[in-house]
Formats: C-alpha cells, structure tokens, sequence
C-alpha cells in the first residue's frame, strides 16, 4: 500500500538510462556523435554561426534579405555581423498571436588578444592577452592552446585564422611556476595565484639572424605570420583573435555515457535548439532560433541579446508577411512563449556543500527547468510566473520527456543569469530550460548524453505545441 502510495505522490528521480531502450540508445549516441562533430569545428562564435547558416541553408533556409514576402512554412534566417543567428520557421497562425522562442548562446570564456600583443622577453615571443568571461585563472595554464578569429586588413581583406586545431598544426601554452619554485604562489587564494597580466601565451623562440635587431625572436614570429598571412604587426589592430583549448570533444567514461568538450556552455543548448528546428515543418506557431553573442559578458553590443537586432528581424517578419502595423511588434511579444535555453551547474558529489542537494540539476536525468535565476535574493532574476512553468511542464509529459527542478547552488553561495529575463522585459513568458554541466566554464566540460539528447527533444516538442 505504501509503495503505491510512493508512486502516486512522489517525484521519480531515477537516471533517465533506465527508460532507455536499445533504440534510444542508438538514438542518443548518433545524435551526440554530431553534436561533438560540430563542436570540434565550432569553438567560437563566429565559427558556430557560420557552421549553423551552412546547416540551416542545407536544410532549405534563405537569407530573409533576399526574399521580399514571407508565407506559412517559410524558413527564413538573419546573419548579424557573423557573430549571431537568427532563424525562423513561419507558422500557421499569424505572428500577433505569439512565436515560439528557443534563445541560447554561442560564445564561451577563453582569452582575447589584446589589441598590441605581440612582444619579447628574454628572447621569448608572446601573446599578450585579455580573459573573456568567468574563468578561473589557473585553469588556463600549461594546457594546449588553439588561435582562431580573422584579421581585417586596413584595405578591407579578410583572413581567418585556424592554428592549432589540425595535428600538423604547433600549438600554444600559458607557462606556470614550477613547485620547487612556487612556495609563495602555493600560500595565495587560488584566484590570485595566477594573474591575468600574466596570462601570456608563448608563441615562439627563433631569432632572426641579424645582430642589428633588438628584438630579434619578435621580428622572426611577424616574418612567419607575413609570410603566412601577408599581414604586419598594425593588423593586428583590427583583428579578432581567440584562445581557446585545442583538445577535441570526446566521448568521456568506461561507458561512452558522457561528452568532454570545451564550450559546452553553452553551445550544447545551441545545437540542441539548432538541430530540433531542422526538424520543423509549417507549425502553427512561428518557431523562432535565437543564437546569439557576449552572453558571457552581459550580452551588450550589437551582437548581444540586448541590442535591438532581434526586434528587427521579427519586425522583418511581419512586414513580408504583410501584418505590420503600429505597436504590432509589443503584441507578438506579449503572446509568445520562450525557452532560455542554458545550461546549469550540475551536482558534483566531490564538491557537495555549495550545492542543495535537494535542487540541484542531476547528470542524467532530463532537460533542467530553473522557475529563477539571480544571486542571493534573486537580484537580477527571472521568474517564471507558476501558469507557464505549468503549461511547458505539462508539455514535457505529455511527450514524455524526462526533465527536472532545479537552482544553481545553495542560497548565499551560487547564482547566475542567461538571456531569459531581456525575453522577459519584453514581455515574453520565459523560463530557464537546459542540461546539466560538470565543471562549466572550465576548458573541459563535461555532459551527459542522455541529456543532450533529450534536450533535442524538449526543444523539438515546444517548437511543434500549439
């Protein structure tokens, strides 16, 4: 009798791999195979845009700058400044009555080249560099790095920049202190152990041959890249160059269970979210990607959640669709629904007491819901209102899709926020949706596949609801 009454009221909290049928199975691990393909060809903004405009364009998407009207089962996508896509599928009903939003971002933490980076020191070239996003220092050191971005030339020539990804290609490194020499570095905090002036990348050691030179090891590193590049050291001023770790996205675990890739936060949600809208054909509701930049740092620029690009393209939508009029666009926003699709810090049994074990997200068991996000008092949260996380709880077990509660760390200690609440401002009913990371914001993060996959198919499902 009490067993049964267990089952009637109470939340089931098993690993999602005991519903896991061989066919699932295969399902997910196909599935993941291509999420870590795309992954190791998509490690910074601007290479995931480009990855996902190629996918979406395979999958019939046109650039909306080249059609002038739009019709239901229209797909449709905006490109803004190679660093954030926006994609659409056109719906049934029309835009006032609501889209579908499914946003996420596709940058991560790693170092940026400062703008005069190049110098020497004791006959050693480095890179002078400028950390992007939360990272904890010492995590970046003595590990491989990769160069990637593009160099604008003062002509207007493009170059882009991959070095360090292919096994022929040298890498680069942060050097550390050796521990016979470090007793001073090992008595500080562990975020002031490493500095971030000190997060220099060396690049090379070669002189030129020339006594006549004074800095003979930096002359002989811009002789490679003019060579290479055809740029001088002034390029380097309208450049956007990027650090990032050269490992690869591997399967992780005895079992295969797991994804180890750098980046996952949060482009495990982009791709999830990108791949389920490949599979949308004439919905009723419009069904909305957003994939977007400087997430990591507040999302501010014209490539952030908070520009206006993003009300231009739904505005572009109701002009070619021929429904626009004044305020029309305030309306569309009031009646839609949105997923803020970002991961969250999963429980990690070594670190247990900065999390609540009894709202922590779990590796394996589903897609996440956090109702709010913030820090202490929910400063700077959104909070989703009870009626919708109702209506997309009712959702996910309707298409029975395994999902789960939860907060990022224990009150007073952790904290965080994504894109949902500048949704929200614009009165969209949003809500935190995404999968659990082991060790975000590290060079390696690492997550469940069963996750991932389900992931896909919660983002697939809100995009088909009525």
């Amino acid at each position: 009798m009490e067993e049964n009454l267990e089952k009637k009221l109470m939340r089931k909290k098993e690993s999602g791999w005991f519903t896991t049928d061989d066919e699932r199975f295969k399902q997910i691990f196909e599935f993941c195979d291509g999420y870590m393909k795309f992954l190791n060809i998509s490690k910074t903004e601007r290479e995931f845009a480009f990855n996902a405009k190629k996918v979406a364009e395979e999958n019939g998407f046109r650039d909306i700058n080249t059609i002038q009207t739009l019709t239901e089962g229209e797909k449709v996508y905006y490109l803004n400044r190679e660093k954030s896509l926006y994609l659409a599928v056109i719906g049934k009903e029309p835009l006032e009555r609501g889209l579908h939003i499914i946003g996420s971002h596709i940058d991560s933490p790693r170092l940026d080249l400062k703008p005069n980076p190049l110098y020497e020191d004791s006959e050693l070239a480095y890179f002078n560099t400028h950390y992007y996003g939360g990272i904890k220092k010492y995590q970046w050191t003595t590990i491989p790095l990769s160069i990637h971005g593009v160099i604008i030339k003062a002509n207007g020539e493009k170059i882009t920049v991959n070095i360090g990804e292919d096994e022929n290609d040298p890498i680069f490194t942060i050097t550390d202190l050796l521990p016979h020499l470090a007793k001073d570095q090992a008595s500080k905090r562990l975020n002031e152990a490493i500095e971030g002036k000190n997060l220099n990348i060396l690049v090379g050691s070669i002189p030129v041959l020339d006594k006549s030179v004074r800095e003979k090891v930096k002359l002989n590193t811009l002789k490679i890249l003019n060579e290479k590049y055809g740029i001088t050291e002034d390029d380097f001023v309208s450049s956007e160059l990027e650090l990032v770790p050269s490992f690869k996205a591997r399967s992780l675990g005895f079992d295969y269970a797991m994804v180890a890739a750098y980046g996952q936060d949060d482009k495990l949600c982009s791709y999830s979210a990108l791949r389920a809208l490949m599979e949308i054909n004439n919905p009723e509701k419009t069904a909305v990607c957003i994939l977007t930049d400087k997430e990591e740092i507040g999302s501010v620029g014209n490539t952030g959640m908070k520009s206006h690009v993003f009300d231009y393209f739904i505005s572009e939508l109701l002009n070619k669709k021929g429904e626009n009029r004044p305020s029309l666009l305030e309306k569309v926003f009031c009646n839609s629904k949105m997923l803020s699709a970002d991961v969250d810090g999963g429980f990690d049994p070594v670190y247990s007491n900065v999390f609540d074990i009894y709202n922590s997200s779990r590796l394996s068991k589903g897609i996440i819901l956090n109702k709010y996000t913030g820090v202490r008092g929910k400063s700077g949260a959104s909070d989703a209102n009870a009626e919708y996380v109702a209506w997309v709880r009712n959702l996910f077990e309707e298409n029975n899709i395994k999902y789960q509660l939860s907060e990022l760390g224990e009150v007073d200690v952790g904290g965080g926020g994504t894109i949902a609440y500048m949704l929200a401002n614009k009165g969209v009913d949003v809500i935190d949706c995404g999968a659990a990371v082991l060790s975000m914001h590290a060079p390696y993060e690492v997550a469940s596949k069963f996750d991932i996959y389900e992931a896909f198919r919660a983002y697939k499902a809100f995009y088909e609801k009525n």
